[in-house]
This record gives structure tokens, C-alpha cells and sequence, in this order.
């Protein structure tokens, strides 16, 4: 498959009205190191409170692959959160196509973005993000 046919081969949408739930809800309560405390409806409310969401679609079957929300104040700040691609269609580049979408061709290009990771630092890397300075202070979650 040529490159273009493979970057044909899925959609990206920012779409809200696109997302499907079940899709999303069915990787963050299995895959999710970083979330599966969460119920179904606190996942819905995360959607749907979203300043924005992306998905990634194959455009063969419309499956919804891949997702990220962001929260923002629409002027300064914005958190990216729940970023994925589901492993079997990882390796086509989906992933970095999501983080531009979200990040540098969406509204918020010019924010300041934070996220928590522990892993694919190289990934968000390619779009500045860095480790916090001296100025960053965190309250972690109070999950029992």
C-alpha cells in the first residue's frame, strides 16, 4: 500500500457528533493505565463537556479507531487528554496526525497545552511539549 492509499485508508474528524461512545468507552475501561477508575457516565461527561475531541475513522467501515478530548478556557490554556490509537492500526502514522489536528491546525495552536503521560513522550515531543519547569505545581487526583 503507497503511502497516500494508507493516509486514504483513515479520517480524521473533530467532530463531536461523530464520536462513538461505546468505541471510546470500550478502550478507556480496558487499555487506560491512566483512567479506568472512571464509570461509563463520568466518560460520557468527559465527552461531552469537551472544548474538543478528535477521532480517527477508518473510512472503509466508519469504525472509530483512534480519540483525544481536550478541556481549554478557549483563550490560553488547553489539556489534552485520553489520546489513543488502537494497537492494530498503530504504525501508519495516526498518532501524530491526531496531535496535529488537535494541537497545531485546531484553535488552540497558539496555547499553552499541558498532559499527563507515562509513556509516548517521543510522540508529544514532536509538538513542544516538554517536562514542567521550575514554575509547574500539580495537585494529584484524590482517587481512593
Amino acid at each position: 500500500m503507497s503511502a497516500a492509499q494508507e493516509s486514504d485508508a483513515y479520517e480524521l474528524d473533530d467532530d463531536p457528533t461523530r464520536i462513538q461512545v461505546d468505541a471510546v468507552w470500550e478502550w478507556l475501561s480496558t487499555e487506560a493505565y491512566w483512567g479506568r477508575w472512571r464509570t461509563r457516565a463520568d466518560v460520557e461527561t468527559q465527552i461531552a463537556n469537551a472544548w474538543r475531541v478528535v477521532g480517527v475513522y477508518r473510512t472503509d467501515t466508519g469504525e472509530q479507531v483512534g480519540f483525544a478530548r481536550a478541556v481549554s478556557d478557549g483563550v490560553g490554556f488547553a489539556y489534552v487528554a485520553d489520546v489513543y490509537v488502537l494497537d492494530e492500526h498503530r504504525g501508519h502514522g495516526l498518532g501524530k496526525r491526531l496531535m496535529q489536528l488537535m494541537i497545531d491546525d485546531g484553535p488552540g495552536a497558539d496555547m499553552r497545552w499541558t498532559l499527563f503521560t507515562s509513556d509516548a513522550h517521543g510522540l508529544y515531543r514532536q509538538y513542544g511539549f516538554t517536562e514542567p519547569d521550575r514554575t509547574a505545581m500539580v495537585r494529584p487526583a484524590r482517587i481512593a
